[in-house]
């Protein structure tokens, strides 16, 4: 198949992260909301802001649970994607990557521009270019590799989790010395309560508003393959530490040096202000490069994230394969080339007003990680045996799924517009990936209508000869898993050439007994006018299935990993999910 075999990207060399270095990546989005969410959940809850940020910190450790047990289970890029493709169809899968691509082209967009803004607090900047000039350092930066990008995201990290402890300590001395705003602004929160209609609404809308403040934690699913075994839930614990330590404390101690109409002022960049006033400029020149740094940091966040989950949809046929090329680094050029274009369109179009792309960034980060919660109570139910490592308490993915599907009823209740402008960005992009999704029957007619031009012809038939005879591979022991296997593929692909392969996994003569049912049953299936359409082929392999037998069916049937179809991983198989090289979980 030439250079861009997709089967060779099966056997690339992943570069592996260490905890800080892939904390580093996802931490950077997460903790860039000290910038902002203090002042967002003052708007709403006034004095109350530090609970409210407390208990979204209860929240996300809720989330840590329903991460933890899914991606360890499934350790492949794609997060909520890869959770609901192993848990229920193709379909429901790609409604929540194409969430995940556009809560990326929000975050890096938003990001950019506001890392120049914040700068532009101290230096009058020009900041569409600027904004473009940014993207474009980060795509050059992850088509280096994402060894290079970590370094790059450590280090920023780093200065961030230092500026902001220097920030409490000396924040905490200037309370101690002077005059304190807490309890009059506790008075002026009074006015606010009744003005959203009591106490309960308030902190409904302030909680719906702040939860802008975990956007980033979901990041981390969607390069667990680039981190080292036990990495990932590491991620999560660190993440889940400096969120619920630094922003109830920070919004805090801005509660207490600034009065409540200050606050609401200064809202937009309320540590500079904040960093001014207890430390002098000095301090808030060191607040605004931090605040710029961290932003940008967020950019890399999104490079990073959106390629491991483009790649990963587009090896699963969601978009075209041409995105899948690797570079020589164990990069993904075009995905990041695509992704810089989209971002930089976005902000050209809207003439740097974001606020349509503001109110996408919100509904879509909160749906991704509610399909997650709900993606893992599905798996409890389709996937009750699968091979796990952890099981989330059945109470905190309840909780974790409610608290965010409440959130985004309450941010189209404080801002209906918000659901419009999602719609509109969603609809043209989902309309796409199902497009794509059905590439296999455009080809299958392109192949036919090209049979007496060779050259075109034969191209198509040799490059994507697994698409247009929709080639699927799937492993079965059981003969009543048949109707299962063959429904499902009938229900989510249009490929119609199924290789039942057989596998000797100790007892052969159980499963020569076992080959020959399966030889006969489904002969009877189609003879009784079910699944007539499907040619129908069977091999029996005298070794036990494992990542060996996969790559090798890979190799001689010249089929993708991820179109091999699976049943469950379970704790007797010596091997884990991350080393079958992506294939799917069916049943």
């Amino acid at each position: 198949m030439g250079k861009d075999n997709p089967l060779k990207h099966e056997s690339k060399e992943h570069v592996r992260l260490g905890q800080w270095f892939a904390t580093a990546i996802c931490g950077n989005d997460i903790l860039s909301s000290t910038f902002y969410v203090s002042g967002i959940a003052a708007v709403y809850v006034g004095a109350f802001a530090p609970i409210v940020l407390a208990v979204i910190g209860i929240v996300l450790f809720f989330y840590k649970s329903v991460y933890t047990e899914v991606v360890e289970a499934l350790p492949t890029n794609g997060g909520a994607y890869n959770c609901l493709l192993n848990a229920t169809s193709k379909n429901f899968a790609a409604i929540a990557g194409t969430t995940t691509v556009l809560s990326y082209i929000a975050t890096a967009v938003i990001s950019g521009q506001s890392a120049i803004q914040y700068l532009g607090t101290i230096i009058s900047l020009p900041v569409i270019p600027l904004t473009i000039g940014l993207l474009l350092v980060f795509a050059l930066l992850v088509i280096m590799g994402i060894k290079d990008s970590a370094k790059v995201a450590f280090a920023i990290f780093s200065f961030h989790v230092v500026t902001l402890t220097v920030f409490v300590l000396v924040g905490g001395w200037y309370s101690l010395h002077h005059h304190s705003y807490f309890m009059e602004n506790l008075r002026s929160t009074q006015p606010l309560i009744v003005k959203l209609g009591g106490v309960v609404q308030a902190l409904f809308f302030g909680f719906s508003a702040s939860l802008l403040g975990v956007s980033g934690f979901e990041s981390s699913a969607n390069f667990v393959e680039e981190q080292k075994r036990g990495v990932f839930r590491k991620t999560l614990r660190n993440m889940l530490i400096c969120v619920a330590i630094f922003n109830p404390i920070i919004s805090f101690l801005t509660l207490n040096v600034l009065p409540y109409d200050s606050v609401l002022k200064a809202q937009d960049f309320l540590l500079s202000d904040s960093a001014k006033l207890i430390g002098t400029s000095i301090f808030q020149y060191w607040v605004v490069i931090d605040a710029f740094a961290v932003l940008a940091g967020a950019v890399l966040t999104g490079f990073v994230g959106v390629s491991g989950l483009i790649y990963r949809m587009t090896t699963d046929g969601c978009f075209p394969e041409v995105l899948a090329k690797v570079n020589k680094k164990g990069s993904y050029p075009y995905i990041i080339i695509l992704f810089f274009i989209l971002c930089t369109s976005i902000l050209l179009i809207t003439k740097g007003n974001l606020l349509s792309l503001a109110g996408v960034y919100t509904i879509a980060f909160l749906g991704v990680m509610s399909m997650f919660a709900l993606g893992n109570l599905i798996m409890r139910v389709t996937r009750h045996d699968l091979k796990r490592t952890y099981h989330a308490p059945l109470l905190f993915v309840i909780l974790a799924f409610i608290a965010t599907a409440s959130g985004i009823v309450g941010n189209i209740i404080l801002n209906p517009v918000n659901l419009n402008y999602f719609v509109t960005y969603f609809i043209p992009a989902i309309i796409f990936v199902f497009i794509t999704l059905n590439l296999d029957l455009f080809l299958q007619l392109l192949e036919k209508a090209t049979v007496k031009i060779k050259s075109i012809h034969d191209f198509i038939h040799h490059n994507f000869e697994d698409l247009t005879h929709g080639k699927f591979v799937v492993f079965v022991h059981h003969i009543d898993r048949i109707y299962q296997v063959l429904e499902y593929i009938n229900r989510n692909e249009i490929g119609r050439e199924v290789y039942f392969i057989h596998c000797n996994n100790g007892n052969k003569k159980a499963y020569d007994s076992s080959f020959k049912e399966l030889k006969h049953v489904i002969p009877a299936l189609q003879e009784a006018g079910a699944f007539k359409d499907f040619n129908i082929h069977y091999l029996y392999k005298d070794k036990p299935f494992g990542p060996d037998l996969i790559n090798q069916v890979s190799k001689e049937l010249k089929i993708r990993p991820n179109r091999i179809l699976i049943g469950s991983i379970h704790h007797e198989h010596p091997f884990d999910y991350d080393q079958l090289s992506g294939a799917r979980i069916i049943f």
